[in-house]
């Protein structure tokens, strides 16, 4: 599906999911205020309001967060049902959450039945639903009829692709066969048959007899530039045309277009490149960090007097790491080990479990204080000030050091390209159990996968981890 369709049925959805939640809402409330307890429930016009509006929310905030609406009509029932009851389950934690934290005084059975309710009408809405979302995809975007340039196999693959969305209201008219392609067949069958018209005829008859929405290149990119009237053509008509850029290696890259000086540039970016979420990124950075710093500051303290009393040296340990694209900064830890614990480094370097990255378990030089502050990653806390400072992330692959960074192969180098994190991926997978490899490959994973959500998830995953001490050394 195109993504200006995707993201329109996402705000449909958003929106009828809105209203199941006010059905909910409502449901639950008449159903307790008719049952005959002890004491009568009514929730007065000062109170309904907000608490359905925080509810919709809610509900429409997690059904973004979870994807669910991105995969209606293609998910099955069991994936529909756990969907739901996570949105529903989560939705109801935050409803507990609010209530608790106000003094709010409602029925726990109300709030119990409309959560239950909710998950029911989401299920049994979203089950219903999946033969209708073609049908509203197809009203909410006017039939797009497609001409294809090129006949080979990049050309007959886009096809194929192409008609996955028919029931969308994707049309192919046929294929143009440019002059370097000729003489090429009179159709291309894929599940239908498509027409082979020569270049010539693509003005004076197709556009004469069909409406054209878009035209899809799909050619080697030394035909390219022969077909330069074409794309004039196009852009004088205003129809919508895209280039299939398989041409291109095979590479993980967000691929953008930008303009400068008027100049159109194909942009190949390692990372994501959204300006306008890291943006959002960095603020939520800011905020959590400062927010953290703030109710950690007892922990602070009490580290700090322990590290003081119990073994000579700083407080806090600096050292230079890698940060975004290689550039290096100071990065703070609470002091776990002893003072001269970087000149004893030889000492123990036959001890390190892993291939680059030093990872010793039980390692001698460690204080007493410093095996509970490495267990508790407490230690880590201190980089709450490199978050402020702009110089690491929340969520992110951990920041190395240089002489690490110096032994890396080259596909493991690209998880510097983005900023650097106190917890990611390989925080849920195991913590310093996993190997280097697979560390080096859940970084990567991250970065191919990123989005707000994901790091809301890992944010959220990451702190039963920590309080548990699981996989820590």
């Amino acid at each position: 599906m195109f993504r200006s369709q995707r993201r329109k049925l996402k705000i449909l959805f958003g929106l009828l999911d809105a209203l199941w939640t006010a059905a909910a809402f409502g449901s639950a409330y008449r159903v307790r205020e008719f049952l005959p307890f002890d004491h009568r429930f009514y929730l007065t016009p000062d109170v309904w309001p907000p608490l359905l509006a925080f509810c919709i929310l809610t509900w429409v905030s997690l059904g973004y967060w979870l994807d669910v609406y991105g995969k209606l009509e293609a998910v099955r029932i069991p994936a529909i049902v756990r969907d739901s009851f996570r949105q529903a389950g989560w939705g109801g934690l935050a409803l507990v959450v609010l209530v608790f934290g106000v003094k709010l005084d409602i029925s726990r059975f109300f709030l119990g039945l409309f959560v239950a309710v909710s998950f029911v009408y989401l299920t049994w809405f979203r089950i219903a639903s999946r033969n209708w979302v073609s049908s509203v995809s197809r009203r909410l975007h006017v039939e797009r009829n497609i001409v294809i340039v090129g006949v080979g196999a990049s050309a007959e693959a886009l096809g194929r692709s192409l008609e996955e969305y028919h029931g969308h209201g994707v049309r192919i008219l046929g294929f143009i066969a440019t002059p370097e392609e000729e003489p090429a067949p009179k159709a291309i069958r894929l599940e239908r048959s498509y027409p082979v018209h020569p270049l010539r005829d693509l003005r004076p008859v197709l556009a004469r007899q069909h409406v054209i929405d878009e035209i899809h290149f799909a050619v080697e990119s030394r035909i390219l530039p022969a077909l330069e009237p074409i794309f004039r053509w196009c852009d004088e008509e205003g129809v919508c045309s895209r280039i299939a850029i398989d041409f291109f290696p095979k590479i993980n890259s967000y691929v953008d277009l930008e303009q400068i000086g008027g100049v159109p540039l194909l942009t190949f970016s390692g990372a994501p490149a959204d300006e306008a979420l890291l943006l959002v990124k960095r603020a939520i950075d800011i905020v959590l960090a400062s927010i953290a710093l703030v109710v950690l500051s007892p922990v602070f303290l009490l580290a700090a007097v322990l590290i003081r009393l119990t073994s000579p040296g700083p407080v806090i340990f600096r050292q230079l790491r890698c940060g975004l694209n290689g550039r290096t900064f100071t990065c703070y830890k609470f002091r776990s080990m002893v003072r001269d614990a970087e000149e004893r480094l030889h000492e123990v370097m036959h001890l390190n479990e892993k291939e680059i990255a030093m990872k010793i378990r039980n390692d001698p030089r460690l204080t007493p204080v410093g095996k509970w502050l490495r267990k508790s990653s407490v230690d880590e806390l201190p980089q709450l000030f490199n978050v402020l400072k702009g110089d690491m992330s929340l969520v992110g692959p951990r920041p190395a050091i240089p002489t690490e960074v110096a032994q890396y192969q080259h596909w493991q180098r690209r998880r510097l390209r983005m900023r650097p994190g106190l917890t990611c991926l390989w925080a849920l997978r195991g913590r310093d159990r996993i190997d280097f490899e697979s560390w080096m490959r859940l970084d990567l994973e991250y970065i191919d996968n990123w989005s707000l959500s994901l790091d809301a998830r890992i944010i959220l995953l990451t702190i039963p981890q920590v309080v548990s001490g699981r996989g820590a050394n």
